[in-house]
């Protein structure tokens, strides 16, 4: 927080660690940082390391920006929409990554470790043949963003804070965000910061929202 304050004064900061700002007083805002210091708590706290720090800027509901670090790999997913994503790895090498251009065989769907349950059931059967590989915290998208995985559907809660950076890094990958409805998962548009249930994915050669919406 005093980082930012100090990096731009003038834009306010959201933080799930944070007193939340009345929505009166948040629907003003055309620009905010958005964070989560700790995603994936259940992950930090069986220490397998799937944890991340997410910061992201949010212009007209929208993320523009994202870092999701990994602490303890020291590893940095970064995205700009528009501009290109990359990873950072330990040591300060950074490349570009993109998603994948065409589905695995099987179709390999991330999903999450310390909240799976049966909501993925119907979309698996229709989906065929797949890999269901659980992963913690951001690093879900963050995998569909750097081509390791296809599609990561989310019927389950999360927050704003949790999917903000993470999203900007699979837009600038080529990827798509977005809600089971196809329109675009958008930021600080009402008084519950919790998000609709989503879809993220990178190959285009799947009719995901068709599968995601199907019969059970």
């Amino acid at each position: 927080m005093e980082s930012l304050e100090a990096l731009t004064p003038d834009v306010p900061v959201l933080s799930e660690e944070s007193a939340h700002s009345p929505f009166a007083v948040r629907a003003k805002w055309g620009r905010y940082w958005l964070v989560d210091p700790l995603d994936g708590t259940r992950e930090f706290l069986d220490r397998n390391g799937q944890f991340t720090v997410n910061i992201a800027l949010i212009e007209a509901h929208t993320p523009t920006l994202g870092v999701v670090h990994v602490p303890v790999t020291d590893v940095s997913y970064q995205g700009l929409p528009g501009g290109g994503a990359w990873r950072q790895d330990a040591g300060g090498a950074r490349h570009e990554i993109h998603i994948a251009a065409r589905c695995a065989s099987p179709v390999r769907v991330v999903g999450s470790r310390s909240h799976a349950g049966d909501s993925l059931a119907g979309f698996l059967r229709r989906l065929g043949p797949h890999t269901l590989v659980p992963v913690g915290s951001a690093l879900k998208l963050c995998m569909v963003a750097e081509g390791a995985a296809d599609v990561y559907p989310r019927l389950g809660p999360t927050s704003e804070w949790d999917t903000a950076a993470a999203h900007a890094v699979v837009t600038a990958a080529g990827g798509i965000v977005s809600r089971l409805d196809g329109a675009s998962l958008e930021y600080n548009t009402k008084e519950d910061v919790r998000n609709p249930f989503f879809v993220a994915y990178g190959p285009k050669d799947r009719d995901w929202l068709t599968l995601l919406s199907g019969p059970s």
